[in-house]
């Protein structure tokens, strides 16, 4: 059995159910969650628990760690071969100048050498061979192998004879790739790239990596599509991630966690009375209540329920709590801040910031429940939250856990007025509104991309939104350049919650120390002189003025989803956005070439 090594958190992030990957012997598809083996620890966010068990339908779902690999080889991610096809490295001789052509060869034909798989031909000539780059799929999620000698043949029964793959070109177009039969048959892969010439037939509902039987047990009307095996749409995770918050009654919380194994059956206070008789129990319950015990036992077995509050909501509420401090400076603590006192960051620039929050401690759990392929499905804006009604792959066939990991970091959180958006959003121009209409030439632009995947539930977020996002990723650039972190390793969690309020967090969260280094608190503490740099970074594109003045609507250059952005000003890593590069405009933010006159940030002299 060929063996590599994952780390954990690239199992939900890269290399999950599904996802197929390179791995140094071969190519593979990894398993479901069922034939993930070893011992898992547990993650403790009920919270989280409840919203992904919501997520999936099911009455409770546990959080766990991706099995760790141990030395007896007790804990492994179980992966199958795919695909199922291959080409042969070495090229078929006889061919014309500037082809190359090999052989397409199934995999029940070839011979295991361990490291890498071999064809023997009649002439007893080994060759070896490498994965076919090409497989089909469906917007369900479903995957397979390409059915070959159906494709070449088309409507003609298939002769059964040796198939060969050619490149007749030097630039790998798809016009001048074919699939050619000893017959004389051949097909361009172009017609297998056009969704609606249903060249690839109709998708069987395969799940391989459901099982290695490989029974498409799941029914589907929809056209296969052509897929590059190692195309970055191949395999697009559904994360649910939230921030831990510090409880009311977080040593109550805690103490539960730790006497977990002895407050499970617990069904009422009367029964935490008669644990108590055990001396670990009243040891570690000393100073608790009956009532607040158990009330903490309910919360963490508690399913979620309609009054559960959307995610983002929950954590911008604490985030704006009363005082200058928020939660517990302690080892144990998963949450600690500190506001910044006024005076250390007021600016004339800064005069839309209401607040500012040093988070010196913070943990962030991320779960992940499904995937989808070819069109990403993102959280919600507004709220956090995976939409439940999403089509999503499944993971397992029956759901009772899923992995998740656990990272701590530290951050910084700046809180907007409301009274400096509501003027923004109603400014006026001789007799003209510019953000109003920004907003409206954004949401054109917006309308043309739903007319070119008009199965995305994706909705344009509310101008707040794309204002605090666009000022997330400008300020994630400067803070970058001088806090120690790599501007990938910065996260971004923007807040635009109309009934609590608005705020931007930066955070790291890191599965070890390297996360809480202190380079974001302590660039926090300068916080003007980031924001300044930020609104400068804004100000001039190296791409202006193309950049500046895009119109969103223009759908020959492919941006609808974006106004002034790209990727000389506001663009970043994906995996630090929240919305993958989508909805941003700089021009909502500061002046710009195009002058729209909506921007939130006065001019810097």
């Amino acid at each position: 059995m060929a063996r590599a090594q994952i780390r954990q958190g690239q199992l939900i992030t890269t290399f999950g159910p599904g996802a197929m990957t390179d791995l140094p012997e071969r190519s593979v598809l990894i398993a479901g969650l069922d034939a993930w083996v070893g011992e898992r620890r547990q993650i403790q966010e009920p919270r989280l628990a409840r919203k992904v068990a919501a997520l999936l339908g099911a009455p409770t779902i546990r959080l766990e760690c991706p099995p760790e690999a141990d030395r007896d080889g007790g804990g492994y991610v179980r992966s199958y071969v795919f695909p199922l096809w291959f080409v042969t490295q070495e090229l078929v001789p006889g061919r014309p100048p500037g082809w190359r052509t090999r052989r397409l060869v199934q995999w029940s034909g070839l011979e295991d050498k361990g490291r890498k798989f071999v064809m023997e031909d009649a002439k007893k000539t080994k060759s070896a061979v490498t994965p076919i780059r090409f497989v089909r799929a469906c917007r369900m999620g479903h995957l397979g192998d390409i059915e070959w000698q159906a494709f070449v043949h088309g409507h003609t029964p298939p002769c059964g004879r040796e198939l060969y793959f050619d490149e007749r070109g030097t630039s790998g177009d798809l016009g001048e790739t074919y699939v050619r039969c000893g017959c004389g048959l051949e097909r361009p892969m172009s017609q297998a790239a056009d969704a609606q010439s249903g060249a690839l037939g109709n998708c069987d509902g395969g799940r391989p990596w459901l099982g290695q039987g490989r029974v498409a047990d799941e029914r589907c009307n929809e056209r296969n599509r052509l897929l590059v095996r190692a195309a970055s749409n191949a395999w697009l995770q559904q994360p649910q991630r939230v921030i831990s918050l510090p409880e009311r009654d977080e040593n109550v919380r805690r103490a539960v966690d730790g006497l977990w194994m002895f407050l499970e059956t617990v069904e009422s206070a009367e029964d935490v009375a008669y644990e108590r008789r055990k001396q670990r129990v009243s040891a570690g319950l000393a100073g608790l209540t009956d009532r607040e015990v158990w009330a903490a036992i309910q919360e963490r077995k508690a399913p979620a329920g309609p009054e559960e509050k959307p995610v983002k909501r929950a954590e911008i509420e604490t985030l704006l709590g009363p005082g200058d401090q928020i939660g517990e400076d302690t080892l144990e603590s998963t949450f600690f801040a500190r506001v910044l006192p006024r005076p250390e960051w007021d600016q004339p620039w800064m005069a839309g910031i209401e607040r500012v929050l040093l988070v010196e401690r913070l943990r962030e759990v991320a779960a992940l429940v499904g995937f989808t392929r070819f069109e990403s499905a993102s959280a919600d804006a507004e709220t956090g939250e995976l939409d439940a009604g999403v089509r999503r792959a499944e993971i397992s066939r029956q759901p009772e856990w899923v992995p998740a990991v656990e990272n701590r970091g530290e951050g910084i959180f700046l809180q907007f007025s409301r009274e400096a958006l509501v003027a923004w959003w109603a400014r006026s121009v001789q007799g003209r509104q510019p953000v109003v209409e920004r907003y409206a030439e954004l949401k054109r632009g917006f309308d043309a991309w739903k007319k070119e995947h008009t199965s995305s539930d994706r909705k344009l977020p509310a101008p707040e939104y794309l204002l605090l996002h666009s000022f997330s990723h400008l300020l994630i650039t400067a803070v970058a350049l001088e806090c120690g972190y790599p501007a990938s390793s910065i996260m971004e969690r923007v807040y635009a919650v109309p009934q609590v309020g608005y705020g931007v967090m930066l955070y790291t969260a890191s599965s070890d120390a390297e996360g809480t280094l202190g380079g974001l608190v302590q660039a926090g503490r300068r916080i003007a002189g980031f924001v300044r740099s930020a609104l400068e970074l804004g100000g001039l594109c190296s791409n202006d003025p193309v950049c500046g003045q895009h119109s969103p609507a223009n759908v020959l250059e492919g941006r609808m989803l974006h106004g002034a952005a790209c990727h000389g000003c506001v663009l970043i890593a994906e995996t630090s956005c929240e919305q993958g590069n989508d909805f941003l405009d700089r021009a909502l933010v500061v002046r710009t070439v195009a002058d729209s006159g909506a921007e939130f940030f006065p001019d810097i002299v």
